[in-house]
């Protein structure tokens, strides 16, 4: 997945430098049969880098050109999110076009956002409704039988293309993946989250994977008709959450508009949360908006006061996102769903704060009126939520 990357000691391994060449050439080609040349042995160096389960050397490579060479790092990246995702193992690779999918939902709940199995019948209807609404008429779904919370998505691009590999061998049978509950990560507690069903779509090879790549379809209509259609089946994984589906796309794409979706949505569900536990009206709640560093701009944090006081009562982290820097507008933006929620008292603070966390429970410490990071406290009432919530 594409994402802010770090630098490493040490110089390139041969595998990783191959990889910054390739990469680096086709970002300088200027023309089609070029492309296509390096795409080839880029495709090459991917898949037996996969097989030998080597995610060093792609992560090298990723790191390197991150910070020597932006438009190779963003081939680069292209070609090891398809080397995972995309394709089927075997034989049948030659014949069918596969990629593996995720379909978030961002929810939000008082109470525990649920994650884990998904009954069978549950896992039918939406198998039905995702066919029908997201996928080309020849194509072949298989679903995980489980809705993933972030801390139970494969770690890497390796454990991704272990997961594409064991979802083609059940598409191919007409079968699902049933996945072991022990065997996943725990699930941390948040007031917002978001989930995830995952599966593989497969269709003969030039034929249409997603609907709106067929002449009659769009992605505004599968949007539309899989919050309906396919929602109504979800509502029953979720009871007592607020949530909302994101359209179904290939895994590290949809994970990425996921990721930045999901932060108004943890605005407006703030709001909305503060608004029923304080019984105050939007208009009643203060914002204090601040940057957080640590050698550079890592992300903003956005506490909440009720009007006239300094107590923090809660708080979120809006995380950078790709490219996003101290010169993109995020405080706009966040500015900007605060007052579609209705809030109106907004304190921007403009001095560098540091990636404080609480010793004690690891939540994120957020800025008060008076710019220091203090742990976000609820007053005391008779209808609290059962868990911590960061």
């Amino acid at each position: 997945m594409k994402r802010t990357r770090f630098a490493r000691r040490g110089g390139l391994t041969q595998d990783a430098a191959l990889l910054t060449r390739l990469a680096a050439g086709l970002a300088l080609s200027a023309s089609r049969i070029e492309d296509r040349y390096w795409e080839v042995r880029l495709t090459e160096q991917v898949s037996r880098l996969l097989a030998d389960r080597n995610e060093d050397a792609l992560n090298a490579a990723l790191d390197h050109l991150w910070r020597e060479d932006a438009p190779a790092y963003d081939e680069l990246a292209d070609f090891i999110e398809a080397g995972a995702e995309c394709g089927v193992a075997g034989e049948a690779g030659k014949d069918w076009d596969a990629v593996v999918f995720a379909a978030p939902l961002l929810a939000w709940s008082r109470f525990s956002i649920p994650a884990g199995p998904i009954p069978a019948a549950t896992l039918a209807s939406l198998k039905v409704q995702l066919s029908a609404h997201a996928f080309g008429a020849r194509v072949k779904v298989a679903l995980a039988d489980y809705l993933f919370s972030p801390d139970q998505l494969p770690r890497g691009y390796v454990e991704t293309r272990d997961l594409a590999d064991d979802l083609g061998e059940v598409v191919r049978a007409g079968q699902d993946l049933k996945l072991e509950s022990d065997a996943m990560a725990q699930t941390t507690t948040f007031l917002s989250d978001t989930r995830y069903l995952i599966g593989i779509a497969m269709a003969p090879r030039g034929q249409a994977l997603f609907r709106w790549q067929e002449d009659d379809g769009s992605r505004e209509h599968v949007l539309k008709q899989w919050q309906a259609q396919g929602g109504a089946v979800m509502a029953t994984l979720l009871p007592g959450c607020a949530f909302e589906l994101l359209p179904p796309n290939a895994y590290h794409s949809a994970c990425r508009e996921a990721d930045r979706a999901s932060r108004a949505y943890s605005l407006r569900a703030s709001v909305a949360f503060l608004e029923q536990t304080l019984a105050v009206p939007a208009s009643g709640l203060r914002a204090i908006i601040a940057p957080f560093h640590d050698q550079q701009l890592e992300e903003y944090r956005v506490a909440f006061t009720t009007s006239g006081s300094n107590q923090v009562v809660h708080g979120l982290v809006w995380a950078l996102l790709g490219a996003e820097d101290e010169e993109t507008d995020t405080v706009g933006d966040i500015e900007a769903v605060l007052r579609e929620c209705g809030v109106t008292d907004i304190l921007v603070l403009d001095h560098r704060m540091p990636m404080e966390y609480c010793d004690d429970c690891g939540a994120p410490m957020y800025p008060d009126p008076e710019g220091q990071p203090v742990h976000a406290e609820l007053p005391e009432t008779g209808d609290q939520p059962p868990a911590h919530l960061h």
